[in-house]
């Protein structure tokens, strides 16, 4: 068995040639750098990229295996110059129904084994989607029907970043996935905790105590991927190993969920747009106590304040740590020279923030910045929370 480090949530923002997949993100993503990033500077073993049934990102996955640097697997997957795993994904946003009788948005992320099933999958989704290439696009099907039609090409379902306010199933359309996916709720055996949510937080819900929780950047940009990841006790990199993993069958499992310390997260507290700021206030907070607004954004700790059915957080015995990470891009003071000096020497993010000493670190960029990086490897910095869109902030003091 191997520990790898795996992120299954990175978004490509253009196509090779230059057209619109994610338009929210950065124009470097695409499907080889981030094979790249994954491999030369991160230290991620497995990736999903989830927008791999736009007809653009299938010929660009085509032309990548033309060149010789990566292949498919029989077990699924794609392997890069034999360090990487990627994940053939797709994020579909379905509306539903709320308990008020209102429609909310959800995002699913949708994984496949093989190129030719998620070539399938995109064709069959044309019949949902009006425009197929562009990613995250609203489909005309519920999660309860998408479910059917991943399953149909050997694909998984993970509800997606489940708490957000905007895009999710507990954020916007549900107080419980049961409700949404019903007698085939025994077919979601994963969901992603995402930003401004944790482990403690979560299993506040009953229903998710016999989920597998991950947790995973939803990367916009290359210094995004491994924002938040997960480490996973598997036999090889293959999709139908992290498919057991996610299941916790035959000895695979997930041993450690990293991610953001939740307050640190865009959505962590209400946020109130008339003021422009997150409300600090005993949660539930659900309106503005300098102007009285219900004009808010609701934050994750406070929504999950009101729909949790448990009065304290204890999770199951088989439940992994989660564990505070702050990303090199995160640490304060730490600019990109320093960054880029610390990968040359170490090679990858992985190392910097889990093999290295802090004398080792010392040596290549001094003490002051040394001192930081332990600082926040070690979870000893003060976070101003986040809300409404808006990062939370890490000081030293």
């Amino acid at each position: 068995m191997k520990e790898i480090f795996a992120d299954l949530h990175v978004h490509i923002g253009r196509s090779e040639n230059g057209k619109p997949i994610k338009i929210t993100a950065a124009r470097s993503l695409n499907f080889a750098n981030i094979a790249k990033e994954c491999a030369d500077r991160k230290g991620i073993q497995i990736v999903g990229i989830i927008d791999c049934a736009s007809p653009y990102v299938i010929e660009d996955i085509e032309s990548f295996l033309k060149t010789g640097e990566a292949y498919e697997i029989k077990d699924g997957g794609i392997i890069y110059k034999d360090k990487v795993c990627i994940i053939l994904g797709s994020e579909v946003e379905t509306s539903e129904i709320n308990e008020d009788g209102k429609t909310g948005s959800a995002h699913n992320l949708c994984y496949f084994p093989s190129l030719e099933d998620i070539k399938a999958f995109s064709k069959e989704m044309t019949k949902y989607i009006k425009n197929i290439t562009l990613s995250t696009q609203r489909a005309r099907i519920s999660a309860y029907e998408l479910i059917d039609v991943v399953e149909r090409y050997n694909g998984i379902l993970v509800p997606a970043h489940v708490f957000t306010p905007h895009k999710s199933f507990y954020g916007n359309c549900t107080k419980r996935l049961e409700r949404i996916f019903k007698e085939k709720f025994n077919k979601i055996f994963a969901i992603e905790l995402g930003l401004s949510a944790d482990t403690y937080l979560a299993d506040q819900i009953s229903e998710l105590e016999t989920r597998t929780f991950i947790t995973d950047s939803d990367a916009h940009s290359l210094p995004k991927i491994a924002r938040e990841y997960n480490k996973m006790l598997l036999e090889d990199i293959s999709f139908k190993e992290i498919v057991k993993a996610l299941k916790n069958e035959d000895g695979r499992k997930i041993l450690a969920n990293y991610g953001l310390d939740p307050k640190l997260g865009k959505y962590h507290r209400t946020y109130c747009e008339e003021c422009d700021k997150p409300l600090e206030g005993k949660p539930p907070v659900i309106k503005c106590d300098t102007c009285d607004s219900k004009k808010v954004v609701m934050g994750v700790l406070d929504r999950i304040e009101i729909i949790k059915d448990k009065k304290e957080s204890i999770s199951p015995n088989n439940r992994p740590p989660y564990i505070y990470q702050v990303p090199l891009t995160f640490v304060p003071g730490l600019g990109n020279k320093t960054i880029d000096k610390l990968l040359n020497n170490f090679e990858t993010e992985m190392n910097i923030l889990h093999k290295l000493s802090k004398d080792d670190i010392e040596a290549v960029v001094g003490e002051k910045n040394a001192n930081t990086i332990e600082l926040a490897r070690t979870g000893r910095m003060h976070i101003q929370s986040g809300g409404g869109g808006v990062y939370g902030k890490l000081t030293a003091s």
